[in-house]
């Protein structure tokens, strides 16, 4: 799609940078997306991990602390319950007192009340039905000890006295030696399950302390992978840009700019470039164009030199011959007026007429050409001076018509006193001479409007139609015949020359006033400008 030019500057858009490619393509944000996704998957992966080993770690130091240490110590007090149960019932058999018998019975519930806490934490333990077998195996000696032994043995002492002992001792020794084979291998099992449970919470231990390392490292690596990518994505680019530009700016104009990653300052360096090559395509065409216009004003500058001597020869040496003209013509009238018919009076009369308006109109002509050349120096000045001088040179032409001009207190202004004069002069003039039946009644105000002040001259002439508002600033443009009123059509022209030098505008205001008359507005500096 062709895009069109900007309707200020002529300049079409610039076209569109190349695309990137390779890595270039990718923007910060994605760099960033991409390895912040990769360390994001091997932060989860590290923190799964590390989950389950602490875990793991966790079961395995429940177990060993809250199951098997525990059994090994309910194992333990079972074995010294056993044991407490035969010293007693043996001390029974030789001494038949109460004590001993009552010292097994609180050995046979001790007896009791481990077994029952062994057997609750054998469904926890490794290898439970195992144990779960030890354990019945060691019950089941106990109850026959018991059974075979400690009852008997318990129940002949009434009748066998002290010889009860020795008759139950063969008994004794196979039964319990039952018990003990079956407390050692209990207690071994714990133990070889208490080292194993040690080993597997220590090797948890050192698992989960690798994991952790390994997290530390994923940040590490983290931290890491975004210093390379600032360094290799953003400030590498950035440096090469900035060298690239700091290159044009001290004065290669032809450096091209140019950063192949990432997609943002790939992008930025394309329109940068394509601005430097419509600048410095600019800059060359105006270049070329100063030079023509220096040319130009080493022209016009002759050319003005020109005008100046031809201002002198139309002031002086065409003046002269106009005079000549004018005052032979008169001479010739007053030497054969008598002899000269009325015809031919006529014709003098237009001939010297003739002359006299070829000089007011090179004199308002050299006045129009002046205005911005010669003598027209601005500076802070009341404009109440050029006013009343303009009205002085008024004075007789108001007296003939009657008329009356006033005007507002009239504000400092930056401008030329001379062409202020002028200005003033010609506007009052045409408000005069083109007056109605009523005499002429002039009035010249002025406000405030921004850095500028507003003047205005009002007066209940006969007016100005809207559609020759535009016209009437044209020099030579008349509205009436010279039969009519007099003049040579370059007042307005050169008032409108003289305020727009001054950097104003000047217009008709065909609303301000109700009924005949025209009211002319225009614009002047303020004052305060010349600082």
């Amino acid at each position: 799609m062709t895009r069109r030019p900007d309707p200020v500057s002529g300049l079409r858009p610039l076209p569109e940078p190349a695309p990137a490619t390779g890595f270039g393509k990718l923007p910060v944000g994605r760099w960033f997306t991409i390895a912040g996704a990769g360390i994001a998957l091997v932060f989860v992966i590290a923190t799964v991990v590390t989950v389950s080993l602490i875990e793991q770690t966790r079961d395995a130091r429940e177990t060993v602390l809250d199951v098997i240490d525990p059994a090994a110590l309910r194992t333990l007090e079972i074995s010294n319950a056993l044991s407490s149960q035969e010293s007693a019932v043996r001390t029974y058999g030789r001494t038949n007192e109460e004590v001993s018998l009552r010292g097994y019975r609180e050995a046979v519930a001790t007896e009791a009340v481990a077994l029952r806490a062994l057997t609750d934490l054998v469904p926890r333990m490794p290898e439970s039905e195992t144990v779960a077998a030890e354990v019945a195996r060691l019950k089941a000696a106990g109850e026959a000890w018991r059974r075979d032994y400690a009852e008997k043995l318990i129940a002949s002492v009434p009748t066998l006295k002290t010889e009860a002992a020795a008759r139950n001792a063969p008994a004794n020794a196979a039964l319990f030696t039952e018990i003990r084979r079956s407390l050692t291998v209990l207690q071994d099992h714990l133990n070889e399950l208490h080292a194993m449970g040690s080993a597997r919470l220590e090797s948890g231990w050192q698992a989960l302390y690798l994991a952790l390392i390994g997290v530390a490292s994923v940040l590490l690596l983290a931290g890491i992978a975004s210093l390379v990518i600032v360094r290799y994505a953003v400030l590498r680019p950035l440096a090469e840009l900035n060298d690239q530009v700091r290159a044009v700016a001290q004065g290669d104009f032809d450096h091209r700019l140019k950063v192949e990653r990432p997609a943002e300052l790939a992008e930025l360096s394309g329109h940068v470039d394509a601005m430097r090559r419509r600048i410095i395509a600019e800059w060359r065409r105006v270049v070329a164009a100063q030079r023509k216009l220096e040319d130009q004003a080493t022209e016009l500058r002759r050319s003005n030199s020109e005008l100046e001597q031809f201002a002198y020869v139309a002031s002086h040496d065409l003046q002269e011959p106009l005079r000549k003209v004018a005052s032979f013509t008169q001479m010739l009238e007053q030497r054969y007026g008598d002899q000269l018919d009325e015809r031919a009076r006529q014709y003098i009369a237009f001939s010297v007429d003739g002359a006299k308006r070829m000089q007011l109109l090179i004199n308002d002509l050299l006045d129009f050409s002046r205005v911005g050349r010669l003598g027209g120096e601005r500076t802070r000045i009341d404009a109440a001076v050029p006013l009343r001088a303009a009205l002085n040179n008024l004075e007789a032409q108001i007296e003939d018509a009657g008329a009356t001009v006033t005007f507002d207190e009239m504000p400092e202004v930056y401008g030329n006193r001379a062409q202020l004069t002028q200005l003033f002069q010609n506007l009052v003039s045409n408000a005069v001479k083109f007056h109605g039946e009523e005499p002429p009644r002039v009035h010249i105000g002025v406000r405030r409007d921004g850095e500028m002040w507003e003047f205005s001259c009002t007066d209940n002439g006969i007016g100005i139609e809207s559609k020759y508002t535009d016209r009437i600033f044209l020099i030579f443009q008349r509205l009436h015949g010279r039969d009519v009123y007099a003049g040579t059509g370059i007042g307005l022209a050169l008032c409108k020359k003289i305020v727009e030098y001054h950097g104003g505008r000047i217009w008709v205001d065909t609303e301000a006033t109700d009924g005949p008359g025209t009211t002319f507005r225009w614009t002047l500096p303020s004052g305060d400008m010349d600082e």
